[in-house]
């Protein structure tokens, strides 16, 4: 059934220009994307900077709303892990190891606790509270 009301008609035609607007928005998206991972097969120099970019790009196009958040955070995690085997793979030299003491966070000295006057107010008595309340409210006029 076609649309009949001018606000249904109006609705389609931007539908459609947002339509287009979107798709070249995940065009450029996906393009980034695999330009990242062609480099990192080609062993390119600067795909950091590639990676950047496709990460900032999957960031905008999900808060305008045109990539949901879980499908960025996704394709954000694989590319990172890409990269980041990638990386590894470049530099075949070896990690340093932790020792027990770099290990652990150093601790924390207890910060005194914040009052604020809510806390420091004493508690009023509920007859005293039940005796400011209005006592009744009045009955709705009847027409």
């Amino acid at each position: 059934m076609a649309k009949r009301t001018a606000s249904a008609r109006k609705q389609a035609r931007a539908t459609v220009g947002r339509t287009l607007r979107n798709r070249s928005v995940r065009s450029a998206v996906k393009t980034r994307v695999v330009r990242v991972r062609k480099a990192i097969t080609e062993h390119a120099e600067g795909v950091v900077e590639l990676g950047v970019s496709a990460i900032s790009s999957l960031d905008r196009a999900a808060g305008k709303g045109i990539l949901h958040p879980n499908n960025a955070a996704r394709r954000k995690s694989r590319l990172m892990k890409a990269l980041a085997a990638a990386g590894e793979s470049a530099t075949a030299a070896p990690k340093p190891t932790r020792t027990k003491a770099a290990a652990k966070p150093a601790a924390k000295k207890a910060a005194p606790k914040k009052t604020t006057a809510r806390a420091t107010k004493p508690a009023a008595k509920p007859a005293a509270r039940a005796a400011a309340r209005p006592a009744a409210r009045p009955a709705p006029k009847k027409r």
